[in-house]
């Protein structure tokens, strides 16, 4: 994982985390991931893009600010067993001076289906506060680069949808 951002990094639309396995202490009682861990997972795969963008590991401790979590929609689409190889991948949706939104699907790495989508709304902490705080102008500058790249994706189809029983026919 990436911790610090000493290069002009490369916002590909959208980012590829690594390849990850799904492990045997993550298969549940019916023969398949455990729903948390598809969260897990999903995590992992926000880490890789914090590290490349410069807001990771190495952010929370020199600057002593992170990331917290507001809001989260996750929908399973596809179950995942022991051993399948998996990627994350992460598109930022939108940003303000505290929040961003963003949007990843996770997807069977060799067979190419998609397992899982995240929609997530995250907030910038200041942890000696623990308090929402602006994002400083360096950070702004590195979400527009990111944004102005995966804004050339189409917005996925899944986002802002809640959660309700289908309509009766």
């Amino acid at each position: 994982m990436l911790d610090r951002c000493d290069f002009e990094p490369v916002f590909f639309a959208p980012f590829v985390s690594s390849v990850m396995t799904v492990e045997r202490s993550w298969i549940d009682l019916n023969g398949h991931m455990n729903m948390a861990y598809y969260h897990v997972l999903f995590d992992r795969g926000v880490d890789e893009m914090y590290g490349l963008a410069g807001i990771g590991w190495d952010y929370l401790k020199t600057r002593n600010h992170s990331f917290f979590t507001a809001e989260v929609h996750l929908r399973y689409l596809r179950e995942l067993n022991e051993g399948d190889p998996v990627r994350v991948t992460f598109q930022l949706l939108d940003y303000d001076s505290k929040r961003m939104h963003f949007f990843q699907q996770l997807f069977h790495a060799t067979e190419g289906w998609v397992s899982a989508t995240c929609e997530n709304l995250s907030l910038h902490i200041d942890m000696a506060a623990r308090k929402v705080a602006p994002f400083p102008p360096d950070v702004l500058k590195r979400l527009d680069e990111i944004k102005t790249s995966h804004g050339r994706l189409p917005r996925p189809e899944a986002t802002g949808k809640r959660i309700a029983m289908p309509a009766k026919a």
